[in-house]
């Protein structure tokens, strides 16, 4: 085993090569890639939005329909971020063996955490507008101000790419992931308030689930996609950048030990 470089992560301007790299290849996939995370929120959206929303009208002043439309759109921004940076990562680093050929050049390992981390949070907002364009045509948008949420599917992108690309670092197959998906991101998207708000759950569970970082960007985004005036902004996206800069760091570190021998 690797010994682990716990140095402070030094990319240079070679992580928007790989960005670039990672783009191209996108355009190639665009059609079956936004319909693997298009199709799931809208299913939720027309399923639960018309169906649910008809019987329960609104929620914290807001139509469920919008309620249930905010929370989507950021569980889709952490969904599309951690796939990528899972699935994506890990098929690089080791069936395609991109990785190698990269590091064959200038490229350093720092570099490439970089620049796929830039990648995931690009992807994020590049899979999610179509879903926040169906929800607007659909009438769950209710102002102008929804515009203001794409920089913030970016930071969610951010937030949850660190993780993800931990989690390949350390798989030896596909199978590992399930861990990640079953005991992390399921149980965030499940109670971190994207059907119903975090005030209906025990005391004790509402403490764990305002901790976890897609309640924060739920509490930035919910606000814009409604209209109504955010509350603490600038303590959510501290929070989720302070997400991001640990993600970020201990990605960087644990793919260095699975690349450089």
């Amino acid at each position: 085993m690797n010994t682990l470089d716990t140095t402070l992560p030094h990319p240079r301007s070679s992580a928007f090569t790989i960005l670039l790299r990672n783009a191209l290849v996108w355009r190639k996939l665009l059609g079956p890639s936004l319909a693997f995370s298009f199709g799931e929120p809208v299913i939720y959206l027309l399923g639960l939005g018309y169906g649910l929303g008809q019987f329960i009208g609104e929620v914290n002043g807001v139509p469920y329909f919008t309620f249930l439309a905010s929370g989507l759109l950021a569980a889709s921004a952490m969904n599309v971020a951690s796939f990528e940076g899972m699935f994506s990562v890990f098929t690089r680093m080791t069936h395609q063996q991109t990785y190698d050929a990269i590091l064959a050049t200038p490229v350093q390992v720092d570099d490439i955490v970089a620049g796929e981390t830039l990648w995931c949070a690009s992807k994020s907002v590049l899979n999610t507008l179509p879903i926040l364009l169906v929800a607007t045509l659909l009438g769950a948008i209710q102002s102008w101000s929804a515009l203001g949420a794409i920089p913030v599917f970016f930071l969610v992108g951010l937030c949850f790419a660190g993780p993800a690309i931990v989690a390949a670092a350390f798989a030896p197959s596909y199978d590992f992931f399930n861990y990640y998906t079953t005991l992390l991101i399921t149980p965030m998207f499940i109670f971190s308030g994207v059907f119903y708000p975090v005030a209906t759950l025990p005391a004790a569970a509402q403490v764990i689930v305002n901790i976890l970082p897609l309640s924060h960007a739920i509490a930035l985004i919910r606000p814009l996609v409604a209209g109504t005036p955010l509350t603490d902004p600038l303590f959510h996206v501290g929070v989720l950048l302070g997400y991001a800069a640990v993600g970020y760091v201990a990605a960087t570190v644990f793919i260095r030990r699975r690349l450089i021998r």
